[in-house]
C-alpha cells in the first residue's frame, strides 16, 4: 500500500433557543439505546419482514413496539418532530402493497405528506397541512412503511448538525453530549437508538452521510436521478440532492434500493439490482486523507481510513494513496451556490413553501448565508459554471480507479453548540468548513456515494469512511459495503464496546 406523541398539527408559535434552554439537560455523557426483548429485537428490517412473512410478529406489534421505543427515546435525544402514532396504529392494521409492508419508519420534515405539516426544522414557517405528497413521498410510501412521524433536522438542512432553534438539539445516541450529524440528524438518531430499523434521508452536501457517520450507520448518497426528484430539487439550478435512507445493515440499503428501483427506474443509469453479497472481482481504489479545504484531517479519522485502507489490501484490492484532483476553490464555489439556496429561500419562502413564511424567523446560519450571496451575486455565473464542470473533473478519476476512500468527516463528530447556529457567522463558517471537506463533492458531481462505520474513538463515538463511485456505480458501493461488513461488522450500540 502507498500511503465519518403528541399529534401537534397546530400552527401555534414555536418558542426560542432561550426559551428552550431550561430543558437541556447538562450532562448526558453516556449513551442511548432502545434495544430490548420486544417484537422488534434488534433486528434490520428485512429480517423483520421475514418474520411477517412467517406470521412469527404482526404488524400491530411492530408499531406498538417501535411507539414504546419512541416514547422512551424522545425525551432522551429529540429527535422527533412530529409523531403520529395513532395514524401508525390504524395503519398498522390495514395490508399494504410494498416490500416493507407494516415496517415502522419515519419520514424527514423537509418532505410533504398529505395531511401533515412540514416544517423543514424552520421557526420561519408555520407549518400548514400539506394539501398532498410530494412526489418522492409517494415513492417512499409504496414500498409499504408505516410512518412513525417526522424526524428532526436543521433549519432548510443549511446545517451539519441538528440543532433548531426553537427545540432542544438532537443528540447523539452513542454520547448525549455530541451532535447527532445532518441535515437527516433526527432520522439517523431514531435508527442508532433502536425506535425503528429504517427511517427516511436526503442529501444535498453530505446529509444523508454525516449523520449516519456520527451514529454509526450505513448512508447511501445514491446517483442523481436514482430516485424520483422531490418538487424542490427539481427547481434547482444545479441539483444536488438525492434521496434514500439511513440504517444498521447493508443489506436494508440493498433491499431499499432495489425496491425503489421497481417503482422508478432511471433508464440513463445503469440497473443496480438487488445486491445480497460481495463480488468477487478485485478493485483498484484510491484513498485519500486530507481535504481541498487546507485542514489536515485529525489522527483519529486518519487512523481509521487507513486501518480500512490496508483492510482493502488484505481482501485483495489494489490500494493506492492520492491527492483529491480537485481546486481548491470548489470549497468557494460551493459555499457560495449555498449561500445562493438559502437566498432564495428567504426570497421566495412565501412562494416556494407557505404565504406565511416570516424570514425574519430564519436562524443566524440562514440570514448570514443570505448576507454572503448579497456580496457576491455578480459571481453568481461564474461559480455556477465552474461547479458545472467539477462532473468532468470528477469523472477522470474512474479512468484509472473505481472507488476513491476519503473519510467521511475532517475530524470526529462535533460537541453540541461546536456548529450551533447561534456561532457567530465568520467562526461557524470557519468551523463548517474544516469539518465538512469531503462529502459536497458527490452532490455537485451527482455521483453516488456511501458512509460506512469502520472505527469509534475514545469518546464512544463512530468514526466512518467513505466511498466514492462514478456516475451510476452505486451496485459497487454496496458489493464493498457488504465485503467490509463482512470482514469487520459493526459495533453494535446495545453491545459492550471491544477492547
Amino acid at each position: 500500500m502507498n500511503r465519518s406523541e403528541k399529534n401537534n398539527n397546530s400552527t401555534t408559535p414555536r418558542t426560542t433557543r432561550q426559551e428552550t434552554s431550561a430543558k437541556l439537560i447538562p450532562d448526558r455523557s453516556s449513551h442511548f439505546h432502545t434495544f430490548c426483548d420486544d417484537a422488534l429485537g434488534d433486528h434490520d428490517a428485512v429480517a423483520l419482514v421475514g418474520l411477517l412473512k412467517k406470521g412469527e410478529v404482526s404488524r400491530r406489534e411492530l408499531a406498538d413496539a417501535a411507539i414504546a421505543r419512541a416514547e422512551q427515546a424522545e425525551p432522551k435525544i429529540s429527535a422527533i418532530e412530529l409523531p403520529t402514532f395513532a395514524i401508525a396504529q390504524r395503519n398498522a392494521d390495514r395490508i399494504k402493497p410494498g416490500f416493507f409492508n407494516g415496517i415502522p419508519s419515519f419520514l424527514k420534515d423537509n418532505r410533504p405528506m398529505a395531511g401533515l405539516p412540514t416544517r423543514h426544522g424552520s421557526a420561519a414557517l408555520p407549518g400548514r397541512l400539506e394539501k398532498k405528497n410530494d412526489p418522492y413521498t409517494d415513492q417512499y410510501l409504496k414500498l409499504g412503511f408505516n410512518i412513525l412521524g417526522k424526524s428532526t433536522l436543521p433549519e432548510f438542512g443549511f446545517n451539519a448538525t441538528t440543532e433548531p432553534t426553537y427545540r432542544p438539539p438532537t443528540r447523539n445516541p452513542w454520547n448525549m453530549q455530541y451532535s447527532s450529524g445532518a441535515s437527516s440528524g433526527g432520522s439517523a438518531a431514531l435508527v442508532a437508538s433502536g425506535v425503528v430499523p429504517i427511517a427516511h434521508a436526503n442529501d444535498g452536501g453530505g446529509s444523508i452521510r454525516i449523520p449516519a457517520a456520527c451514529c454509526g450507520l450505513v448512508g447511501l448518497k445514491p446517483t442523481r436521478g436514482r430516485h424520483i426528484d422531490s418538487l424542490q430539487a427539481k427547481a434547482l439550478p444545479i441539483n444536488i440532492v438525492s434521496e434514500g435512507v439511513v440504517t444498521r445493515s447493508v443489506r436494508d440499503t440493498a433491499y431499499f434500493h432495489a425496491e425503489m428501483e421497481k417503482h422508478y427506474s432511471n433508464r440513463k443509469l445503469p440497473e443496480i439490482g438487488l445486491v445480497t453479497r460481495p463480488n468477487k472481482q478485485r478493485l483498484r481504489i484510491a484513498f485519500a486523507i486530507d481535504s481541498i479545504t487546507g485542514h489536515a484531517t485529525d489522527q483519529a479519522t486518519r487512523a481509521t481510513v487507513e486501518q480500512t485502507a490496508r483492510l482493502l489490501e488484505d481482501l485483495g484490492h489494489r490500494v493506492s494513496e492520492i491527492p483529491i484532483p480537485i481546486k481548491a476553490s470548489f470549497i468557494e464555489d460551493f459555499t457560495l451556490y449555498w449561500s445562493f439556496l438559502a437566498f432564495l429561500t428567504h426570497l421566495s419562502g412565501k412562494l416556494i413553501f407557505d404565504p406565511q413564511f416570516d424570514p425574519m424567523h430564519m436562524d443566524d446560519l440562514s440570514k448570514g448565508l443570505v448576507n454572503r450571496y448579497k456580496k457576491n451575486v455578480l459571481k453568481t455565473p461564474f461559480f455556477l459554471n465552474r461547479l458545472r464542470k467539477t462532473r468532468v473533473a470528477y469523472q477522470q478519476l474512474f479512468k484509472q480507479y473505481d472507488l476513491v476512500l476519503t473519510p467521511v468527516l475532517a475530524h470526529t463528530t462535533a460537541p453540541l453548540g461546536h456548529i450551533s447556529p447561534d456561532v457567530p457567522f465568520d467562526e461557524l463558517m470557519s468551523r463548517l468548513t474544516h469539518y465538512v471537506g469531503f462529502t459536497p463533492l458527490a452532490n455537485v458531481s451527482g455521483a453516488p456515494a456511501i458512509s460506512l462505520p469502520m472505527g469509534h474513538n475514545t469518546e464512544n463515538l463512530p468514526i466512518s469512511v467513505q466511498f466514492l463511485a462514478n456516475m451510476g456505480m452505486d451496485k459497487t458501493l454496496l458489493e464493498i459495503a457488504y465485503e467490509l461488513e463482512e470482514a469487520q461488522p459493526w459495533r453494535l450500540i446495545h453491545a459492550p464496546a471491544r477492547a
